[in-house]
């Protein structure tokens, strides 16, 4: 099965400006997450930036880069202006891997590919792990979502859900009998849908919660979930995060 990765990659960060660029390990955040990108079953790996800074770290070492424009609201849609310009095949699957997980492994990517090509009725593939800690239920960082009995989203908040009233009002710790799910930011996709996607009206759930998976979900798509096979690693999103990363990667 063949399958390509195209990481959308932005300057701009409310809570970490310059991200893609901040240094790990003697590497720029973006050359990680291309490294990781690399190790992956897929025939074409692909930066797309509207950031020249971003573009010329991407190709000293290395990487194929796509200058995109800089209006896009989402990293889908950043990818869309990629298979357009890239001229993908309409059934070429395209997996969307964030410019903030340096630690991510290629087996999760390789999943989410096949999860896709096992599910041609879905538009979107993406991986879920279950919560063991309660303190992540509440937080805001971590996006929670709930799935219907065959897999697929139901909805994805940064908010706790599912909310268990008659539990929560009284206990914050995580009962067994109702499991809760954290989302991992990986996504898959067909070209075609990617289109589609992008000439999708955004929409105030979207909006509110900086989830674009969102406007999917808005819109009757399908987005099919898969438990992860091993841990996704440490993402970075706070100052927190990175110094996490740091540590871990100068390992």
């Amino acid at each position: 099965m063949s399958f390509k990765i195209v990481i959308p990659a932005r300057y701009a960060s409310s809570r970490l400006p310059g991200k893609p660029l901040l240094d790990i390990a003697g590497k720029p955040m973006i050359q990680h997450v291309y490294e990781r990108a690399c190790e992956s079953d897929a025939d074409t790996v692909i930066i797309a930036t509207d950031d020249q800074r971003i573009a010329d770290a991407a190709t000293r070492f290395g990487a194929d880069v796509c200058m995109t424009a800089d209006h896009h609201r989402s990293g889908t849609d950043r990818l869309a202006e990629v298979a357009q310009n890239r001229g993908f095949a309409d059934e070429d699957i395209v997996i969307n891997v964030q410019g903030d997980e340096p630690c991510l492994p290629a087996l999760l990517i390789n999943q989410v590919a096949a999860d896709l090509a096992q599910h041609p009725q879905a538009d979107m593939a993406s991986l879920f792990s279950r919560i063991k800690q309660e303190k992540q239920v509440f937080d805001p960082n971590v996006v929670k979502v709930v799935m219907d009995g065959n897999g697929y989203a139901l909805y994805f908040s940064r908010a706790p859900i599912p909310w268990m009233r008659d539990h929560f009002n009284t206990d914050s710790t995580l009962p067994p009998e109702l499991p809760h799910y954290r989302h991992i930011g990986l996504y898959g996709y067909r070209a075609a849908f990617l289109k589609h996607y992008s000439e999708l009206t955004p929409c105030l759930l979207e909006t509110e919660e900086s989830l674009e998976q969102l406007r999917a979900l808005f819109h009757g798509k399908k987005i099919h979930m898969t438990e992860a096979l091993i841990s996704a690693g440490h993402g970075v999103d706070t100052e927190a995060d990175l110094l996490a990363v740091r540590e871990i990667l100068a390992e």
